[in-house]
């Protein structure tokens, strides 16, 4: 497993990454980190919703209601154009802290 400091600067990243993909909600987003990290990492509840308003709050995700799942109404969340933006500001920004990384790791 990944520690959770190691990635905690990207996971709005990561969200809106699978965001990209279409419209989601909490719980599958979270299985989806899960699945597509082999496991390594899991994100927990708290911080999934931390970035979910932190992102809504500086618009680069909207939020609705979706149909009614076991009595309760699933909260969707979709990327906005800012969103999009943003996540391919911050995919340059990966890209560089690779490079940096790289530098110190690979000699």
């Amino acid at each position: 497993m990944i520690s959770s400091d190691v990635i905690r600067g990207h996971n709005d990243t990561i969200i809106l990454a699978i965001l990209v993909k279409g419209d989601s909600y909490g719980y599958q987003i979270s299985k989806e980190i899960a699945l597509r990290s082999e496991n390594m990492y899991q994100i927990k509840e708290t911080t999934l919703y931390s970035s979910f308003n932190r992102l809504e709050k500086n618009g680069y995700i909207a939020s609705y209601h979706g149909d009614e799942t076991n009595g309760r109404r699933r909260t969707y969340y979709q990327i906005t154009n800012s969103g999009l933006k943003y996540y391919h500001e911050k995919c340059k920004e990966w890209e560089t802290i690779k490079q940096i990384i790289d530098q110190f790791v690979k000699g």
